[in-house]
């Protein structure tokens, strides 16, 4: 370039293109100094197309001129055709993307994994991811059919390939998809996109299209509800979906069920009152008492009953701080069950972590008890855990600050009510207050009806004995259910609960799924029930403990029946035991205390 223009240089200053004058004898030699330095200065063309004519008739540099011109105008013509034509094509096609983090990206691969055009794709990937979903219309066709394939829970499925644009036919309508994967974020992470472009300039074909895959998305979570958790980058996730859980299921005192449900459906059908009385328009609960009493499990059956997913706050979660609690709890969709569990772990008095042990409180703890009102808690004092980045007012602000969510249910679970602080556990924050106890009498009586009870084809209760036996006796069901207390005694004494060890037959302790149980009518559930809850103390044992010693008698519910009385000596001698192990530990550090001060 420089050797061009250093070459025009040359031609401007070549003699044919400077004037020269001889000078005057009359004029001085400085003015024909500067007349001659004027007449050097080259006259340039005073019209454009001879600025160009000088610039072709020079040799060198009129062909690489002409390249950089004709290119100049192809690269032009060809971006003015592009977007001419990405216009016309744009004007026809109507195009959609969906992101990973969003819901309706799980809709629109689980209605794109259930197409048939899939089984035509000659590039595409295979996965088994079900999306939340159990469906087996997502799966590789003909796999039900296949004995071996069927035993793996994990099903194949078709999904697009990434980078790569697919064409299908759907209700006559050209629909073109492609999936891209973004760069990894902070975390690693690195979120895909999908993309639909569909031939049509009817944007209610779009809407009919994504409703299509809602609803198909929807029918299949029919008899399930939707878990979200929270990930590093504070974006919900869909990772689960459970089945519903029927209420009937629960066993807690009577009207605890009634009040939550009945509580819950007033709520979320009293938009408008709130909105006319300005009052926010959330509700929050607080189920608190001994572990294992069903605080978890009422709240997944209410959201069965309720059809609402249930999104998971982890407020000991790393990385979680107060403003992206509220970041969190400010992204919950209007109708949703919020569930902080645990809640007294991150907000102790103690600032401990521990869960203290509340299933042998002992008969002081009687009955199932649910109040709006609460007597407030005792002042908290002490240091504060510092493994949580949640502060306590932070947690307040998200839950009924400025910027809190309306419209959503929020629950929190807790084994320590005292040690909740006042101003998160007072009315507007947590609303209604319901303890969930021990196992009263009832509700051990209706757990075990609730295990053994026949299906609603044989629940008449003039149903003829099975004639089942128990091991050990000759007599049928009922007759063990009605023998005296003094044979009754001996019958269970002279029945042991686990087999001799032997060199034939080994020692074990459990049941197999492969036994068949017995079919009984109501009225010997029913005595069973009574006899089976006559041996459980009042309000000494979780729901939970009770649940498992019958899963050990999944099938033999005389057994279970009979042997009760044993394993409540058995789970008193533990706790005796672990009470007398603690207190010597105890002891040992007293002294080991004393001794060093």
């Amino acid at each position: 370039m420089a050797a061009m223009i250093q070459q025009l240089i040359g031609i401007w200053a070549t003699p044919a293109n400077i004037t020269t004058s001889t000078p005057s004898s009359s004029v001085p030699p400085a003015a024909t100094s500067v007349a001659a330095t004027a007449t050097q200065i080259p006259e340039l063309p005073a019209s454009l197309p001879a600025l160009f004519s000088l610039l072709l008739s020079l040799p060198g540099l009129r062909d690489w001129l002409k390249l950089l011109l004709l290119g100049s105008v192809f690269e032009a013509f060809r971006r003015f055709s592009s977007i001419i034509w990405s216009t016309i094509i744009d004007s026809f096609f109507i195009t959609a993307q969906f992101k990973e983090e969003d819901c309706s990206y799980d809709w629109m691969m689980v209605w794109l994994a259930k197409q048939p055009g899939w089984k035509k794709a000659r590039e595409v990937e295979i996965s088994t991811s079900n999306f939340g979903l159990n469906s087996s219309a997502i799966i590789v066709p003909g796999e039900d059919s296949s004995a071996i394939t069927s035993q793996s829970s994990r099903k194949l499925a078709y999904l697009p390939s990434l980078s790569t644009t697919y064409s299908i036919w759907h209700k006559s309508r050209w629909i073109q998809i492609s999936r891209t994967q973004g760069q990894p974020g902070f975390y690693g992470h690195a979120e895909n996109t999908l993309q639909i472009s569909i031939m049509t300039r009817d944007h209610g074909f779009l809407n009919s299209l994504l409703l299509e895959a809602k609803r198909e998305y929807l029918a299949a979570e029919e008899h399930n509800i939707s878990i979200f958790i929270s990930d590093s980058t504070n974006n919900w996730r869909h990772v689960a979906s459970r089945p519903k859980r029927p209420l009937k299921s629960i066993v807690l005192d009577p009207g605890i069920k009634d009040l939550l449900i009945d509580d819950a459906k007033d709520f979320l059908s009293s938009k408008t009152w709130y909105a006319d009385r300005g009052i926010p328009f959330r509700r929050g609960y607080l189920l608190y008492g001994a572990p294992g009493s069903g605080k978890t499990s009422m709240i997944h059956s209410l959201a069965g009953e309720l059809g609402l997913d249930v999104y998971v706050i982890s407020l000991s979660r790393a990385g979680l701080d107060d403003s992206a609690l509220a970041e969190l709890i400010s992204d919950l969709p209007e109708r949703c069950i919020a569930l902080m569990e645990d809640i007294d772990a991150a907000f102790s008095a103690d600032g401990g972590l521990e869960r203290r042990d509340l299933s042998s409180t002992g008969p002081a703890a009687t009955g199932a008890q649910a109040q709006t009102q609460p007597p407030p808690p005792p002042p908290t004092s002490g240091p504060r855990s510092t493994a949580s980045r949640i502060t306590l007012s932070g947690l307040l602000n998200a839950i009924d600050g400025i910027g809190a969510h309306d419209g959503r249910l929020l629950y929190a679970t807790t084994n320590k009510y005292e040690a909740l602080d006042q101003a998160l556990s007072r009315p507007g924050r947590m609303d209604l207050h319901v303890e969930f106890k021990l196992a009263s009498l009832w509700q051990a009586s209706e757990m075990f009806k609730c295990f053994y009870l026949p299906g609603d084809e044989i629940e008449d209760e003039s149903a003829e004995d099975s004639g089942y036996n128990s091991p050990g006796s000759g007599s049928p069901v009922i007759a063990l259910v009605d023998l005296p207390k003094e044979e009754d005694a001996v019958l269970a004494a002279s029945t042991p609960l686990i087999p001799p060890p032997s060199v034939d037959t080994p020692a074990y302790n459990g049941n197999s799924h492969r036994t068949r149980a017995p079919v009984l009518s109501r009225r010997q559930v029913n005595d069973l029930a009574a006899k089976f809850s006559s041996h459980i103390p009042e309000r000494e044992f979780s729901m939970a403990a009770l649940q498992g010693y019958l899963m050990a008698y999944k099938v033999r519910p005389i057994e279970a029946a009979n042997e009760v009385e044993f394993w409540v000596e058995r789970q008193r001698k533990e706790k005796e035991e672990k009470a007398r192990l603690k207190a010597v530990a105890q002891g040992a550090a007293a002294a080991v205390k004393a001794v060093v001060a």
